[in-house]
């Protein structure tokens, strides 16, 4: 399965903006999506597993989804599942060609925290921070993408300290 990044639409079958009931259902084919609340940074998160990709769905808004973050699976779990910018994989390429080929495309690249790159104007971070056993590059940061996040809104400025 391929899973992609859109952005600044979504990630998969979800979409920004779709309603609680709507990003249930979108992810409900992978098997029963757990819906949470977590007060304090966003109201509701609902998550769910394809094929061990890690999805996670936020609505800062009570209804309002307001971005979805996909996970690697981690160290020495399998998938088949791909996730897809422009036809790169994010989680199989080394983060740097992913970067290269965001700033080929005219994105503006920001990688003031080298564990937590951004891409502002179209509201789509990364994060390379990981306490498994990945192969890491000479400064001892993660040579792969460990999540991946298409969001706008306050989830978005909390993680990565940006107005995307």
């Amino acid at each position: 399965m391929d899973l992609l990044l859109e952005p600044p639409h979504g990630a998969g079958p979800v979409r920004l903006g779709m309603t609680l009931d709507e990003a249930v259902a979108a992810v409900a084919p992978w098997g029963g999506p757990r819906v949470r609340t977590r007060p304090g940074r966003v109201l509701v998160t609902v998550s769910a597993m394809c094929d061990k990709v890690g999805v996670e769905v936020l609505l800062e808004e009570e209804d309002t989804v307001t971005a979805v973050e996909l996970w690697w699976p981690g160290e020495g779990r399998e998938t088949s599942t791909r996730v897809l910018l422009d036809g790169a994989d994010v989680f199989r390429l080394p983060a740097d060609d992913i970067l290269a080929r965001a700033a080929a495309r005219g994105w503006a690249v920001d990688t003031e925290n080298p564990e937590k790159p951004v891409v502002p104007g179209v509201s789509l971070g990364f994060t390379r921070q990981t306490s498994q056993r990945v192969p890491r590059d000479a400064e001892g940061i993660p040579s792969h993408f460990t999540s991946a996040l298409v969001a706008g809104g306050k989830y978005y400025d909390y993680r990565y300290g940006k107005v995307g």
